[in-house]
Protein backbone atom coordinates (compact mmCIF):
# COMPACT_ATOMS: atom_id res chain seq x y z
CA UNK A 1 0.00 0.00 0.00
CA UNK A 2 1.32 3.68 -1.28
CA UNK A 3 2.02 5.79 1.65
CA UNK A 4 2.39 8.48 -0.92
CA UNK A 5 -1.73 7.89 -1.33
CA UNK A 6 -2.25 8.21 2.09
CA UNK A 7 -0.23 11.95 2.44
CA UNK A 8 -1.75 12.90 -0.80
CA UNK A 9 -5.60 12.68 1.43
CA UNK A 10 -3.90 14.30 4.41
CA UNK A 11 -2.40 16.85 2.23
CA UNK A 12 -5.66 17.83 0.83
CA UNK A 13 -7.73 17.55 3.97
CA UNK A 14 -5.14 20.03 4.88
CA UNK A 15 -6.29 22.41 2.44
CA UNK A 16 -3.21 22.23 0.20
CA UNK A 17 -2.72 21.13 -3.71
CA UNK A 18 -1.50 17.92 -4.51
CA UNK A 19 -0.48 16.15 -7.91
CA UNK A 20 -2.89 13.44 -9.24
CA UNK A 21 -0.92 11.23 -12.00
CA UNK A 22 2.70 12.78 -11.42
CA UNK A 23 3.84 15.74 -13.83
CA UNK A 24 2.22 14.54 -16.31
CA UNK A 25 -1.14 14.50 -14.28
CA UNK A 26 -3.79 16.85 -12.23
CA UNK A 27 -2.79 19.64 -10.16
CA UNK A 28 -6.03 19.33 -7.56
CA UNK A 29 -6.91 21.81 -4.68
CA UNK A 30 -10.03 21.26 -2.44
CA UNK A 31 -12.91 23.62 -3.04
CA UNK A 32 -14.02 23.73 0.33
CA UNK A 33 -10.59 24.28 2.32
CA UNK A 34 -9.20 26.62 -0.41
CA UNK A 35 -8.58 29.96 0.96
CA UNK A 36 -8.09 33.39 -1.43
CA UNK A 37 -4.51 33.71 -0.82
CA UNK A 38 -4.29 29.38 -1.76
CA UNK A 39 -6.43 29.35 -4.77
CA UNK A 40 -4.71 32.77 -6.12
CA UNK A 41 -1.61 30.09 -5.71
CA UNK A 42 -2.52 27.54 -7.06
CA UNK A 43 -4.12 29.19 -10.31
CA UNK A 44 -0.66 31.71 -10.96
CA UNK A 45 -0.72 32.85 -14.02
CA UNK A 46 -3.83 30.95 -15.26
CA UNK A 47 -7.24 30.24 -13.66
CA UNK A 48 -8.14 26.69 -12.76
CA UNK A 49 -11.30 24.99 -13.24
CA UNK A 50 -13.74 23.20 -11.36
CA UNK A 51 -14.14 19.65 -11.06
CA UNK A 52 -17.36 17.76 -10.15
CA UNK A 53 -19.64 14.41 -10.43
CA UNK A 54 -21.93 14.59 -12.63
CA UNK A 55 -24.44 14.28 -10.21
CA UNK A 56 -23.82 17.35 -8.70
CA UNK A 57 -23.66 19.12 -12.59
CA UNK A 58 -27.67 18.11 -12.32
CA UNK A 59 -29.12 20.06 -9.21
CA UNK A 60 -26.86 22.80 -11.25
CA UNK A 61 -29.46 22.40 -14.25
CA UNK A 62 -26.26 21.17 -16.41
CA UNK A 63 -27.88 18.04 -17.06
CA UNK A 64 -27.44 18.46 -20.98
CA UNK A 65 -23.53 19.17 -20.39
CA UNK A 66 -22.91 15.90 -18.79
CA UNK A 67 -19.98 13.98 -20.06
CA UNK A 68 -20.40 10.74 -21.99
CA UNK A 69 -21.71 7.73 -20.84
CA UNK A 70 -19.84 6.35 -18.03
CA UNK A 71 -17.83 9.02 -16.82
CA UNK A 72 -19.15 10.51 -13.80
CA UNK A 73 -16.83 13.95 -13.93
CA UNK A 74 -17.69 16.99 -15.02
CA UNK A 75 -14.97 20.02 -15.93
CA UNK A 76 -16.17 23.65 -15.78
CA UNK A 77 -14.50 26.58 -17.04
CA UNK A 78 -14.52 28.85 -13.88
CA UNK A 79 -15.37 32.41 -14.15
CA UNK A 80 -14.31 35.40 -13.30
CA UNK A 81 -16.67 36.42 -11.12
CA UNK A 82 -16.17 32.73 -9.05
CA UNK A 83 -13.78 33.21 -6.27
CA UNK A 84 -12.68 31.05 -3.43
CA UNK A 85 -16.07 31.74 -1.40
CA UNK A 86 -18.02 31.77 -4.97
CA UNK A 87 -16.30 28.22 -5.68
CA UNK A 88 -17.57 26.61 -2.18
CA UNK A 89 -21.34 28.37 -3.74
CA UNK A 90 -20.96 25.66 -6.32
CA UNK A 91 -19.76 22.77 -4.54
CA UNK A 92 -21.88 23.00 -1.73
CA UNK A 93 -25.54 22.50 -2.33
CA UNK A 94 -26.80 23.60 1.08
CA UNK A 95 -25.82 27.43 0.20
CA UNK A 96 -27.83 27.40 -2.85
CA UNK A 97 -30.94 28.68 -1.62
CA UNK A 98 -28.46 31.43 0.43
CA UNK A 99 -26.28 32.35 -2.94
CA UNK A 100 -27.88 31.82 -6.18
CA UNK A 101 -25.54 31.39 -8.99
CA UNK A 102 -24.94 33.16 -11.68
CA UNK A 103 -23.63 31.21 -14.56
CA UNK A 104 -24.01 30.43 -17.03
CA UNK A 105 -21.70 27.77 -16.81
CA UNK A 106 -19.66 26.28 -19.88
CA UNK A 107 -17.69 23.06 -19.59
CA UNK A 108 -14.23 21.63 -20.39
CA UNK A 109 -12.72 18.11 -21.49
CA UNK A 110 -12.00 16.04 -19.01
CA UNK A 111 -9.61 15.11 -20.38
CA UNK A 112 -7.65 11.42 -18.69
CA UNK A 113 -10.62 9.73 -17.18
CA UNK A 114 -9.08 7.57 -14.90
CA UNK A 115 -7.41 11.29 -13.61
CA UNK A 116 -10.78 12.96 -12.81
CA UNK A 117 -12.38 10.22 -11.31
CA UNK A 118 -8.99 9.88 -8.91
CA UNK A 119 -8.98 13.28 -8.38
CA UNK A 120 -13.03 13.14 -6.96
CA UNK A 121 -12.14 9.67 -5.44
CA UNK A 122 -9.53 11.40 -3.58
CA UNK A 123 -11.55 14.02 -2.48
CA UNK A 124 -14.83 11.76 -1.21
CA UNK A 125 -11.44 9.46 0.84
CA UNK A 126 -10.40 12.57 2.32
CA UNK A 127 -13.80 12.65 4.04
CA UNK A 128 -14.63 16.12 1.77
CA UNK A 129 -17.22 17.48 -1.18
CA UNK A 130 -15.97 15.79 -4.38
CA UNK A 131 -15.66 18.99 -5.93
CA UNK A 132 -11.99 20.12 -6.82
CA UNK A 133 -10.17 23.31 -8.21
CA UNK A 134 -7.80 21.42 -10.75
CA UNK A 135 -5.33 22.27 -13.50
CA UNK A 136 -2.41 20.67 -15.43
CA UNK A 137 0.42 20.16 -13.74
CA UNK A 138 3.36 22.60 -14.06
CA UNK A 139 6.95 22.42 -13.50
CA UNK A 140 6.81 24.41 -11.07
CA UNK A 141 4.22 21.98 -9.41
CA UNK A 142 7.15 19.77 -8.51
CA UNK A 143 7.34 20.10 -4.63
CA UNK A 144 3.70 19.02 -4.62
CA UNK A 145 2.99 15.68 -3.24
CA UNK A 146 2.23 13.34 -5.91
CA UNK A 147 0.38 9.78 -6.37
CA UNK A 148 -0.64 7.55 -9.24
CA UNK A 149 -4.18 7.33 -10.32
CA UNK A 150 -4.64 3.80 -9.80
CA UNK A 151 -2.69 3.96 -6.30
CA UNK A 152 -5.83 6.23 -5.02
CA UNK A 153 -8.39 3.80 -6.97
CA UNK A 154 -7.05 0.78 -5.14
CA UNK A 155 -6.97 2.77 -1.52
CA UNK A 156 -8.78 0.90 1.24
CA UNK A 157 -9.80 -1.66 -0.81
CA UNK A 158 -11.62 -4.79 0.50
CA UNK A 159 -8.57 -6.57 -0.34
CA UNK A 160 -6.18 -4.56 1.82
CA UNK A 161 -8.07 -5.44 4.51
CA UNK A 162 -6.45 -7.20 7.94
CA UNK A 163 -7.10 -8.34 11.11
CA UNK A 164 -5.85 -6.31 13.48
CA UNK A 165 -6.68 -7.79 16.95
CA UNK A 166 -9.48 -9.28 19.51
CA UNK A 167 -10.62 -9.05 22.77
CA UNK A 168 -13.54 -9.24 25.06
CA UNK A 169 -16.10 -6.57 24.58
CA UNK A 170 -19.27 -7.05 27.05
CA UNK A 171 -21.67 -4.79 25.97
CA UNK A 172 -25.28 -4.57 27.10
CA UNK A 173 -27.72 -7.41 25.81
CA UNK A 174 -24.74 -9.42 25.19
CA UNK A 175 -22.46 -9.76 27.90
CA UNK A 176 -20.27 -12.68 26.70
CA UNK A 177 -19.17 -10.40 23.45
CA UNK A 178 -16.00 -10.47 21.67
CA UNK A 179 -14.69 -7.68 19.70
CA UNK A 180 -12.47 -8.09 16.63
CA UNK A 181 -10.99 -5.28 14.74
CA UNK A 182 -9.73 -4.86 11.29
CA UNK A 183 -8.30 -1.94 9.04
CA UNK A 184 -6.89 -1.67 5.40
CA UNK A 185 -3.85 0.10 5.57
CA UNK A 186 -4.13 4.12 6.24
CA UNK A 187 -8.19 3.04 6.57
CA UNK A 188 -10.91 3.34 8.88
CA UNK A 189 -11.28 0.97 11.47
CA UNK A 190 -14.39 -2.05 11.25
CA UNK A 191 -15.34 -3.72 14.13
CA UNK A 192 -16.93 -7.28 14.29
CA UNK A 193 -18.96 -7.54 17.65
CA UNK A 194 -19.15 -11.82 18.29
CA UNK A 195 -22.61 -12.46 19.89
CA UNK A 196 -22.32 -15.84 22.11
CA UNK A 197 -22.01 -18.65 19.66
CA UNK A 198 -21.97 -17.26 16.63
CA UNK A 199 -19.85 -19.55 14.74
CA UNK A 200 -22.75 -22.31 14.74
CA UNK A 201 -24.45 -22.95 12.00
CA UNK A 202 -25.34 -20.24 9.67
CA UNK A 203 -25.30 -16.99 12.39
CA UNK A 204 -27.64 -14.21 12.06
CA UNK A 205 -25.41 -11.07 11.16
CA UNK A 206 -26.27 -7.27 10.88
CA UNK A 207 -24.35 -4.69 8.93
CA UNK A 208 -24.42 -1.78 10.43
CA UNK A 209 -23.01 1.38 9.26
CA UNK A 210 -21.66 3.72 11.59
CA UNK A 211 -24.08 6.74 12.73
CA UNK A 212 -22.66 9.15 14.78
CA UNK A 213 -25.89 11.05 15.37
CA UNK A 214 -27.83 8.05 15.94
CA UNK A 215 -25.59 5.17 17.70
CA UNK A 216 -24.31 7.95 20.29
CA UNK A 217 -26.20 11.07 20.51
CA UNK A 218 -29.58 9.49 20.25
CA UNK A 219 -30.52 11.14 17.02
CA UNK A 220 -34.84 10.47 16.18
CA UNK A 221 -34.04 11.46 12.74
CA UNK A 222 -32.62 7.93 11.93
CA UNK A 223 -33.55 4.53 13.26
CA UNK A 224 -29.56 3.45 13.71
CA UNK A 225 -29.61 3.64 17.07
CA UNK A 226 -32.61 1.71 18.04
CA UNK A 227 -31.71 -0.84 15.24
CA UNK A 228 -28.48 -1.52 16.82
CA UNK A 229 -29.44 -2.28 20.17
CA UNK A 230 -32.03 -4.75 18.84
CA UNK A 231 -30.04 -6.39 16.59
CA UNK A 232 -27.78 -6.98 19.22
CA UNK A 233 -30.69 -8.14 21.39
CA UNK A 234 -32.04 -10.37 18.71
CA UNK A 235 -28.55 -12.49 18.38
CA UNK A 236 -28.34 -12.98 21.90
CA UNK A 237 -32.00 -14.44 21.71
CA UNK A 238 -31.01 -16.89 18.56
CA UNK A 239 -28.38 -17.65 20.96
CA UNK A 240 -24.85 -15.80 18.75
CA UNK A 241 -24.77 -13.76 16.07
CA UNK A 242 -22.12 -11.68 14.25
CA UNK A 243 -22.71 -7.71 14.25
CA UNK A 244 -20.03 -6.11 11.69
CA UNK A 245 -19.76 -1.93 12.59
CA UNK A 246 -18.78 -0.32 9.40
CA UNK A 247 -17.18 3.03 9.52
CA UNK A 248 -19.57 4.07 6.37
CA UNK A 249 -21.37 6.95 8.02
CA UNK A 250 -23.98 8.66 6.55
CA UNK A 251 -24.12 6.26 3.71
CA UNK A 252 -20.43 5.97 2.78
CA UNK A 253 -20.38 10.13 2.61
CA UNK A 254 -18.58 10.46 5.94
CA UNK A 255 -20.01 12.41 8.67
CA UNK A 256 -19.80 15.83 7.67
CA UNK A 257 -20.93 15.32 4.70
CA UNK A 258 -23.88 13.89 6.20
CA UNK A 259 -24.78 16.38 8.86
CA UNK A 260 -24.36 18.82 5.20
CA UNK A 261 -27.36 15.86 3.92
CA UNK A 262 -29.43 16.80 7.15
CA UNK A 263 -29.46 20.80 6.36
CA UNK A 264 -30.71 19.65 2.91
CA UNK A 265 -33.37 17.95 4.49
CA UNK A 266 -34.23 20.88 6.64
CA UNK A 267 -34.89 22.66 3.19
CA UNK A 268 -37.35 20.05 1.88
CA UNK A 269 -34.76 17.56 0.10
CA UNK A 270 -35.23 13.83 1.21
CA UNK A 271 -32.05 11.87 2.07
CA UNK A 272 -31.70 10.49 -1.50
CA UNK A 273 -31.82 13.76 -2.99
CA UNK A 274 -29.54 15.37 -0.92
CA UNK A 275 -26.74 12.57 -1.01
CA UNK A 276 -27.74 13.20 -5.14
CA UNK A 277 -26.78 16.87 -4.67
CA UNK A 278 -23.81 16.84 -2.35
CA UNK A 279 -22.28 15.31 -6.06
CA UNK A 280 -22.49 11.83 -4.06
CA UNK A 281 -23.89 8.47 -5.01
CA UNK A 282 -27.42 7.82 -3.84
CA UNK A 283 -24.82 4.87 -1.93
CA UNK A 284 -21.33 5.60 -1.55
CA UNK A 285 -21.05 2.35 0.66
CA UNK A 286 -18.82 -1.03 -0.38
CA UNK A 287 -20.52 -4.29 1.10
CA UNK A 288 -16.87 -5.80 -0.41
CA UNK A 289 -15.16 -4.78 2.94
CA UNK A 290 -18.02 -6.53 4.98
CA UNK A 291 -17.96 -9.83 2.91
CA UNK A 292 -13.86 -9.67 3.31
CA UNK A 293 -14.76 -9.73 7.41
CA UNK A 294 -17.13 -12.39 7.20
CA UNK A 295 -14.33 -14.25 4.90
CA UNK A 296 -11.58 -13.70 7.35
CA UNK A 297 -14.04 -14.86 10.40
CA UNK A 298 -14.63 -18.52 8.63
CA UNK A 299 -18.02 -17.67 7.47
CA UNK A 300 -19.47 -17.97 4.25
CA UNK A 301 -22.94 -18.92 4.84
CA UNK A 302 -25.50 -16.06 7.21
CA UNK A 303 -28.88 -14.85 8.17
CA UNK A 304 -28.66 -11.63 7.65
CA UNK A 305 -30.68 -9.01 9.88
CA UNK A 306 -31.95 -6.33 7.37
CA UNK A 307 -35.14 -4.02 5.69
CA UNK A 308 -32.54 -3.85 2.81
CA UNK A 309 -32.88 -6.21 -0.36
CA UNK A 310 -29.51 -4.60 -1.99
CA UNK A 311 -27.32 -6.35 1.02
CA UNK A 312 -28.64 -9.18 0.28
CA UNK A 313 -27.66 -9.05 -3.32
CA UNK A 314 -24.39 -6.95 -2.70
CA UNK A 315 -23.66 -9.57 -0.31
CA UNK A 316 -24.80 -12.73 -2.42
CA UNK A 317 -22.54 -11.27 -5.66
CA UNK A 318 -19.11 -11.15 -3.32
CA UNK A 319 -19.08 -15.09 -2.29
CA UNK A 320 -21.75 -14.99 0.75
CA UNK A 321 -24.52 -17.07 1.26
CA UNK A 322 -27.42 -15.48 2.53
CA UNK A 323 -30.03 -18.15 3.48
CA UNK A 324 -32.75 -15.99 4.83
CA UNK A 325 -32.84 -12.06 5.54
CA UNK A 326 -34.83 -11.36 8.84
CA UNK A 327 -36.26 -8.54 8.96
CA UNK A 328 -35.63 -5.98 11.88
CA UNK A 329 -37.96 -3.05 13.01
CA UNK A 330 -37.41 -1.03 15.29
CA UNK A 331 -37.10 3.41 15.93
CA UNK A 332 -39.69 4.31 14.19
CA UNK A 333 -41.73 7.56 15.49
CA UNK A 334 -42.79 10.69 14.12
CA UNK A 335 -39.62 12.74 13.53
CA UNK A 336 -37.71 10.01 11.50
CA UNK A 337 -41.22 8.93 9.52
CA UNK A 338 -40.26 10.81 5.86
CA UNK A 339 -36.47 9.05 6.31
CA UNK A 340 -38.36 5.97 6.41
CA UNK A 341 -40.77 6.72 3.68
CA UNK A 342 -37.62 7.18 1.66
CA UNK A 343 -35.66 3.93 2.63
CA UNK A 344 -38.78 2.58 1.60
CA UNK A 345 -39.95 4.11 -1.58
CA UNK A 346 -36.96 5.16 -2.97
CA UNK A 347 -34.33 2.68 -2.05
CA UNK A 348 -36.67 -0.16 -1.75
CA UNK A 349 -36.34 -1.24 2.01
CA UNK A 350 -38.98 -3.28 3.01
CA UNK A 351 -40.71 -2.87 6.71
Amino acid sequence: MSVAAERVLDELKRGRAVLIGGADGLAVLSVELATEEALSLFDGDGRADLLITDKRAQSLNLANQRPAAGMRAVRLARPDWIDAAGSVAVADPVLDLSSPLKGPFSTRPVGDDSLAAAALQAAKLAGLLPALHVRAARPADAELLSVPAAEIMSLRAPETLREIGRAKLPVKGAEDGRVVAFRSPGGPEHLALLVGRWDRGTPLTRLHSACLTGDVLGSLKCDCGDQLHAAVAAMTEAGGGILLYLQQEGRGIGLINKLRAYALQDQGYDTVDANLRLGFEIDERDFGIAAAMLKMLGVSSIRLLTNNPGKVSGLSALGIDVTERVPLVAGHGPLNEGYLATKRDRTGHQF
